[in-house]
């Protein structure tokens, strides 16, 4: 009896939970003029204005069951709300910096276009 119980609540959070990791993308907004930021490698923005920059932490794994979130939709997350942070500080380009772990990443904001 208790084994059903266990394999009950396993057969119906397992996919709760895998249904809400591929839906995180959609979670995070595209703030208006996010869409004209580039992403550019370091040695492309020497003549650019630096902006300042930022750290991104997002989750990468689901809660207790340890579930790790596909390193493609954690990366274009990461890269959505650098885009998004780049529109606050007036900046037109972000470049990917350090990513000490999966779900955060250092990005350096600069303006290069007039």
């Amino acid at each position: 009896m208790r084994l059903s119980k266990v394999m009950f609540a396993i057969a119906a959070i397992v996919p709760l939970i895998a249904g809400l990791s591929g839906c995180a993308s959609a979670i995070i907004g595209v703030r208006e003029g996010a869409d004209r930021v580039s992403l550019a490698e370091a040695d492309q923005v020497g003549s650019c204005q630096p902006k300042g920059g930022t750290t991104i932490s997002i989750f990468a794994k689901a809660g207790i069951t340890g579930i790790t979130r596909a390193e493609k939709d954690v990366e274009a997350n990461m890269y959505q709300m650098a885009r998004n942070y780049a529109v606050d500080v007036g900046a037109d380009t972000v470049v990917k910096g350090e990513s000490p772990e999966l779900g955060k990443r250092a990005f350096q904001m600069y303006k290069c276009r007039p």
